[in-house]
């Protein structure tokens, strides 16, 4: 007798997804990701990306990108710790270590891999990690793959935070306490100034995922750790190569000691081909217009401002964000993919997004201004927003 194909259990998972609404084809962008971007042969307003600073198609960048491949080739040929280390990684580590006042940095490959790799590294079986139920995907594979004792306190919440942080005094082992700079999904700061204090008062390693804060907060973009005015008091400091530079890859930033660890022990960084030179060039273009153009951070802010007042003079439901993220919570996963769709068959990009991703009951629209965007892009959007989710009954009275 045959037996059933191995995977041929995926089929029935599959049908569930599709039940619940939330199955989903990969869109194609046919261009540049820009404000205006063709995915599907159809111009769109996008408002899904993660360029905040419109950098992933600014001239610079895409010089730097093309002058490197023409001098250095397109790949190193091997990992870092083989022959694949070029000047320019190095260089760029030292530019990301300046910009964010720490001793050093080490880049990985991406900002998931920075997370997983460095968690996973620093910790093990018989130690205690101290984590935001709403961190990021890679930061929960990262403790899982450590094997420490996971505790999770509530979002956000400081005071859980510090009761379970209570119940480990004395309890052999290290404690790590780590948050999200910048909750994807909602927007919202996290508390970081109150749980750095908690870290120094229980001995614990204090990690901050600054992914989305990258750009975005502090000086120039420097994160919620020169946000908060907290230098020095954060242990580790993860960013994003892929969302306000526009490139690819992640990074980590902390002592000297730490990076010389995470070069001999991140299983991510040891055993993957470091990158290209052009991310690499592109990188490096990124964060000199950081330096040089912060009226790009500013014109993020004035249109995340308006276009926030706008949805929630409409009736929209936005949640606690504070930041350029801006969802607009919907509640049921299919009504939110059904809103996505119709959202796009009007002319608007904007990504519904359900279970796994957020609690189930959660799902939304998560939406994301640019700098990029003018106020006529952002008016148009505003409009398809209203006319769509007026058809669909989703707008508070």
């Amino acid at each position: 007798m045959s037996q059933p194909a191995p995977l041929a259990y995926l089929r029935a998972q599959l049908d569930e997804i599709r039940a619940a609404g939330s199955f989903q084809r990969l869109r194609e962008l046919e261009g540049p990701c820009q404000p205006i971007s063709r995915y599907d042969g159809r111009e769109v307003i996008n408002l899904a990306s993660n360029n905040y600073l419109g950098l992933a198609n600014h001239p610079k960048l895409k010089e730097a990108a093309i002058a490197a491949t023409r001098e250095f080739g397109v790949g190193s040929g091997a990992v870092r710790t083989i022959s694949g280390t070029m000047a320019m990684h190095t260089e760029l580590e030292r530019r990301i270590a300046a910009f964010k006042n720490v001793e050093a940095c080490v880049v990985f490959q991406s900002g998931f891999t920075a997370n997983a790799g460095t968690v996973s590294a620093v910790l093990g079986k018989d130690d205690h990690i101290i984590s935001d139920e709403l961190n990021h995907a890679s930061i929960i594979d990262g403790c899982r793959l450590s094997r420490a004792k996971i505790h999770v306190f509530r979002h956000a919440d400081a005071a859980d935070a510090e009761a379970k942080l209570a119940a480990l005094d004395g309890v052999p082992g290290r404690k790590l306490l780590i948050t999200d700079g910048v909750f994807s999904m909602d927007g919202d700061i996290g508390p970081l100034p109150a749980l750095v204090e908690l870290a120094g008062r229980y001995g614990a390693i204090m990690m901050v995922d600054d992914a989305h804060a990258s750009g975005v907060l502090g000086r120039n973009g420097r994160g919620t750790v020169d946000h908060f005015g907290l230098h020095g008091r954060v242990d580790i400091q993860v960013g994003t190569l892929s969302k306000s530079i526009g490139v690819l890859g992640g990074y980590v930033c902390g002592s000297r000691d730490l990076i010389d660890y995470l070069h001999h022990r991140a299983r991510p960084f040891l055993f993957s081909t470091s990158h290209p030179p052009a991310v690499t060039a592109a990188c490096l273009a990124a964060f000199d217009l950081l330096e040089q153009e912060p009226e790009r951070i500013a014109a993020l802010w004035e249109n995340t401002r308006y276009f926030q007042a706008a949805l929630n003079r409409l009736g929209f439901h936005t949640g606690r964000t504070e930041t350029p993220i801006t969802p607009i919570l919907v509640g049921d996963a299919r009504t939110a993919h059904a809103f996505s769709a119709a959202l796009f068959e009007n002319g608007l990009l904007a990504t519904g997004i359900g279970f796994p991703t957020v609690p189930e009951g959660k799902a939304r629209i998560r939406t994301i201004v640019t700098a990029t965007h003018t106020r006529a892009h952002l008016d148009r959007a505003l409009e398809i927003l209203a006319r769509t989710g007026r058809s669909m009954d989703l707008l508070r009275p």
